[in-house]
């Protein structure tokens, strides 16, 4: 594993399964979470997104849940490193489709997800199961993590979500189904006559139909690789 300091006293451990991408970084951001905010981050990975809320305001708990012991194992290992972590932050190992047991049903303010970009039979799949689970929608598909977020979250909370401007349709109608209605959008792109490479939106559980579309991102590096986390 490497690290990676992301700040003085904040260590991620990164690996050739699990790493992170300018997408996770531009969701937290994104996110606007709350110092008071109960948080659950589906599909951490490395963890990348729990640790750098770390670095302001850090949210009162978080639940970091992936399907796959290595990331949590490699989240652990950068928690245990990192000396500024202020949130309580429960690793939990389990499937986001199952949740599991004693998980808070009802009760945070935000769920966040950098999730699965392609379609399980779209593209070129990596021989790397761990890249696989990232990349490909093989253990869960957009429609699973809205309604995993609608299960999780209180009346009114928020999902979070980042991916692929293709995707767009797909996870509004996802949101929708769940009663989570779309309410900010932000386009990311390399350049202001570039076409997008991302999209960030906003979704609030119960909410009512208003979509606020935020002035276009730019970002001068487009080609983050995308891991979970």
């Amino acid at each position: 594993m490497n690290t990676i300091p992301i700040a003085p006293d904040l260590i991620v451990y990164t690996s050739e399964m699990h790493r992170f991408g300018t997408d996770a970084v531009l969701l937290t951001e994104f996110s606007g979470y709350h110092k008071k905010d109960r948080i659950c981050d589906l599909g951490t990975g490395c963890g990348i997104i729990p640790i750098l809320m770390q670095r302001q305001n850090p949210p009162q708990e978080i639940y970091a849940v992936d399907i796959q012991p290595e990331a949590i194992e490699q989240l652990e290992a950068g928690l245990q490193a990192s000396g500024g972590v202020q949130s309580k932050i429960y690793l939990i190992c389990a499937d986001l489709k199952e949740l599991w047991v004693d998980a808070p049903l009802g009760k945070l303010d935000l769920v966040t997800c950098n999730p699965p970009y392609k379609a399980v039979d779209s593209g070129i799949q990596s021989q790397l199961t761990a890249q696989k689970i990232a990349r490909h929608e093989v253990l869960c598909q957009i429609g699973d993590v809205c309604q995993a977020a609608r299960k999780l979250l209180r009346f009114g909370g928020r999902l979070c979500l980042c991916n692929r401007p293709e995707r767009l349709a797909d996870t509004m109608i996802a949101m929708r189904q769940e009663k989570i209605e779309p309410k900010r959008l932000q386009f990311v792109a390399k350049a202001a006559d570039a076409a997008p490479w991302l999209f960030l939106l906003e979704g609030r559980f119960g909410g009512k139909p208003f979509l606020q579309v935020e002035p276009l991102r730019i970002v001068g590096n487009g080609n983050a690789v995308h891991t979970r986390g």
